[in-house]
């Protein structure tokens, strides 16, 4: 493309682990193999959703973040199961390290997708296609899990050969080189186009771009000025042209922010009982913070409300970076009682950002600040080695407290 160094040396490899949590189920209960599964949280909770299904199940037209009880419409033969996150990551850390084995270069996408850029390993595994047929097989063979592998000049490339192709293709594996994007990329859908999600779909339709191809046409200076740099980023897609190279550890660089969510098992309708759960997510929030060994200064907090009709969305910063509790609890609380309208609180999300490095710290005259950065630092290892309730605030003791029920999961879910 005219202005742009455009190379074909490269081969990247989108792999995806097909309907994941439901895959690693079946593969260790031989019962399972075969039935419609569906992975899911706690209706009793308010988490009953579907986290993943087996193919059995999406033959009924059971889909990801359906409801429960329409799971049971669709396909009452539905075999519900509690997801199993700690077992799922252990999974998934095997198929890491299998992909690692091929070559360095290897990017966790999450926890049911890798990049692998195999460029220049072709005296040692053959091309790209034998590297996606070897992986398979030993994925198989070590997990039981099955794969499908996307394989392209760069990410974006891979990425949307892997959805739309690979996903369908009998041996699980397709590859798009620069001279396909036009005849097979450019008819999808623009919604397709990696980062294209619904709402900026609706943006381009009212423009008349419904095709990834009518996108990658579209004039640049019109898209520069409607949608700034971005607007060259989406040209580039479209046309497929990623610069981003595979990138390892990417999830432990340039981390900007920390948080936590959590939808609550009832609605709380007192300030009290909202108090109680933003404590413990500021406490879990700062606990991150110094195992990153960072602070932070911008306080952000969400609440939503009953029938998710509604909510606030706010931040402050603080006068220097911390990650003790007791700073981050009076800014969140003090944003909740400015924005709080007294209705029931469903889902409430507490995030620090702006982080920096925990190495210097501010002096203060009326507090002894290096002393309590040195007793959070001794909490946290006494519940890194005893477990995170071995001292909670008398606060979680309460009925609204949740420390007790999330020391059993893992993002949000039940180990």
């Amino acid at each position: 493309m005219a202005g742009y160094n455009v190379t074909d040396k490269r081969r990247v490899l989108l792999v995806d682990m097909n309907s994941f949590y439901a895959s690693v189920e079946q593969a260790q209960d031989s019962a399972l193999r075969g039935k419609p599964v569906v992975i899911c949280g706690d209706p009793e909770r308010r988490s009953g959703i579907v986290l993943a299904a087996s193919k059995e199940a999406k033959a009924f037209g059971v889909k990801t973040v359906d409801p429960v009880w329409m799971v049971k419409q669709k396909c009452p033969q539905a075999i519900l199961v509690p997801p199993r996150m700690e077992t799922y990551m252990e999974v998934s850390v095997r198929i890491l390290d299998i992909a690692k084995r091929f070559t360095p270069q290897v990017e966790v996408f999450s926890i049911d997708e890798l990049f692998l850029d195999v460029t220049g390993t072709e005296k040692l595994w053959g091309d790209a296609w034998e590297v996606g047929r070897m992986f398979r097989r030993l994925v198989l063979e070590e997990t039981g899990v099955r794969c499908s592998v996307g394989i392209g000049p760069n990410k974006l490339v891979a990425k949307v050969c892997c959805d739309n192709k690979a996903k369908k293709a009998p041996e699980g594996i397709w590859e798009w080189r620069r001279e396909d994007i036009a005849r097979e990329m450019h008819p999808l859908p623009v919604r397709e186009l990696f980062g294209v999600g619904s709402r900026m779909e609706r943006h381009f339709q009212s423009r008349g771009l419904v095709t990834i191809g009518d996108l990658a046409a579209y004039p640049l200076h019109l898209l520069r000025k409607r949608f700034g740099i971005m607007g060259e980023v989406f040209h580039l897609s479209a046309n497929g042209i990623d610069y981003s190279p595979v990138t390892p550890n990417t999830f432990r660089q340039d981390m900007k922010g920390c948080g936590h969510m959590m939808t609550l098992p009832r609605d709380y309708e007192t300030a009290q009982e909202v108090e109680v759960v933003l404590l413990e997510l500021t406490e879990e929030v700062c606990r991150r913070m110094r195992r990153m060994r960072k602070g932070g200064r911008t306080i952000h907090i969400h609440c939503g409300y009953k029938g998710m009709t509604g909510g606030f969305s706010r931040q402050t910063s603080v006068p220097v970076p911390t990650n003790i509790a007791g700073d981050v609890y009076e800014a969140a609380r003090r944003l909740f009682h400015q924005h709080w309208d007294g209705t029931a609180v469903r889902s409430i999300s507490l995030s620090v950002e702006n982080l920096t490095d925990d190495d210097e710290q501010q002096l203060d005259l009326f507090r002894d600040r290096e002393r309590e950065r040195r007793l959070a630092y001794t909490v946290d290892r006494i519940k890194e080695r005893y477990g995170n309730t071995a001292l909670v605030r008398a606060a979680s003791l309460t009925r609204a407290g949740q420390a007790f029920e999330r020391s059993k999961k893992i993002g949000g879910h039940f180990k």
